[in-house]
């Protein structure tokens, strides 16, 4: 699964238990229990995001990667 992919899983997931947290038909050790699942969701999809944006900035703009690994090239002038 890419981390696009991931991410779009966590969100889902926490949606749905958005939605069992609001709909009120949980016990109050279930609802504690479903707050402290999100928490780690919620760490799980920052993280991953983490991931995604480190990998965006860290990769060349394109075209840039050709220009700087032109072979026999040493200067830009």
């Amino acid at each position: 699964m890419s981390g696009v992919e991931e991410l779009d899983e966590l969100i889902a997931r926490l949606e749905r238990a958005a939605e069992q947290l609001r709909s009120g038909e949980l016990s109050s050790d279930a609802a504690a229990g479903m707050v402290e699942d999100c928490a780690a969701l919620a760490t799980q999809a920052a993280s991953e995001l983490e991931q995604l944006t480190q990998a965006e900035l860290s990769a060349p703009p394109p075209g840039q990667d050709t220009l700087l690994s032109s072979p026999g090239q040493d200067t830009l002038l």
